[in-house]
């Protein structure tokens, strides 16, 4: 992965975060005098239509990803053993030492693992985050259609 796609890989994970911290940080206060029985049904329907246009529900947790299987270094299993099958073959026919080659194919596709692991992680993160700043918009404008002023 080049370092540009690093970048832009964290990029999207600090505007998701910030994004994600929309929910967390919303004050609701009724402009129109509305009384604080009614705000908690307001905000009760608010909620349930927000949920029903994004899909999301920060209230419960978020469904289970399916991780690919890791090793305790976080490497998937055989990534090591196919780096250094292709470090080998290349090792021998460019400097004739299969050994050393094996070697470093085996690092190199242990590295790549790790990074294609946290890279995917980093995704799921940010795709969480995105769709909790969706809710937290839905619910303000739910809420600032009833006569909330929703900060």
């Amino acid at each position: 992965m080049s370092s540009r796609a690093w970048w832009n890989i964290a990029a999207l994970a600090a505007v998701a975060a910030l994004a994600g911290n929309a929910f967390a940080q919303q004050y609701v206060y009724p402009a129109k005098g509305q009384s604080s029985e009614q705000q908690k049904k307001d905000e009760a329907e608010c909620h349930k239509w927000a949920v029903g246009q994004t899909g999301v529900d920060p209230t419960k947790a978020p469904p289970a990803q399916a991780q690919p299987a890791t090793t305790p270094t976080g490497t998937q299993p055989g990534a090591g053993l196919r780096g250094a099958a292709r470090g080998a073959v290349v090792g021998e026919i460019v400097g004739g030492d299969a050994g050393a080659g094996a070697a470093a194919g085996a690092v190199a596709a242990r590295g790549q693992s790790r990074r294609q692991g946290a890279a995917q992680q980093q995704t799921a993160q940010a795709q969480q985050s995105q769709a909790t700043g969706a809710y937290a918009k839905a619910r303000a404008a739910c809420l600032e259609g009833r006569g909330y002023s929703v900060k």
